[in-house]
């Protein structure tokens, strides 16, 4: 991303140690679990993509307790706040967080076998080219049933469907013009690209998708 993210992007604050907070994690943290228990394996491994402060994947990892989770971040800050979580958590089924940038081409090659790989609220803040080599790697990191869910603000036939998302977007856009809110059918072209059958997009709560797809 060339620009800085307007801070209704991505807001995270120090709370104890190096543990970081979220509010919109902690305000979407059930429904997501509940929509990612819906569509998991019953065990395997799981691998977060942008996992963020932690607060998510100690909630998916609480309630999908035979699934190995792999949390992964670029940020060492937001590795630590994960690690701490965890910690806190006492759930064993947690690995320590793992740098990963996962707009970059090839992670998949030493990053693979997964049999769920999630990936939540990033794609609108990054560009249109590293959205689909998000995409296209976490397809090549799946098992052959592997699941692959995509979660976040996308826009529906190629408009804005509300005064939150026009502003937010418009946020993003003057922070940075090469990021914003993805089209819905642009995604699923693109996971069909990656060789993935796409499950109809899933309406969320504050306008928001989930796309779960699996290899076709």
């Amino acid at each position: 991303m060339s620009g800085k993210l307007p801070p209704s992007a991505s807001v995270a604050t120090p709370i104890t140690g190096v543990k970081m907070h979220a509010p919109a994690a902690m305000r979407n943290a059930a429904v997501l679990t509940d929509m990612i228990a819906a569509h998991a394996p019953s065990k395997g491994n799981a691998l977060e993509i942008a996992s963020g402060t932690g607060q998510h994947v100690t909630s998916f990892a609480r309630r999908m307790p035979d699934l190995r989770w792999h949390p992964t971040e670029l940020a060492r800050d937001r590795m630590a706040s994960i690690d701490a979580y965890a910690v806190e958590s006492g759930l064993k089924n947690i690995t320590p967080a793992r740098q990963l940038d996962a707009t970059s081409p090839g992670w998949s090659g030493d990053r693979n076998g997964f049999d769920l790989i999630i990936v939540i609220n990033l794609l609108h803040l990054i560009s249109t080219a590293a959205t689909r080599v998000v995409i296209t790697e976490a397809a090549r990191a799946l098992s052959p049933s592997g699941i692959l869910i995509v979660y976040g603000p996308f826009r529906r036939d190629g408009l804005l469907t509300s005064d939150g998302d026009t502003r937010f977007d418009a946020d993003l856009r003057r922070a940075d013009p090469a990021i914003g809110y993805k089209n819905d059918a642009d995604i699923r072209a693109w996971l069909t690209e990656a060789g993935l059958a796409d499950i109809n997009p899933q309406e969320m709560p504050a306008n928001n998708l989930a796309f779960v797809a699996g290899r076709s």
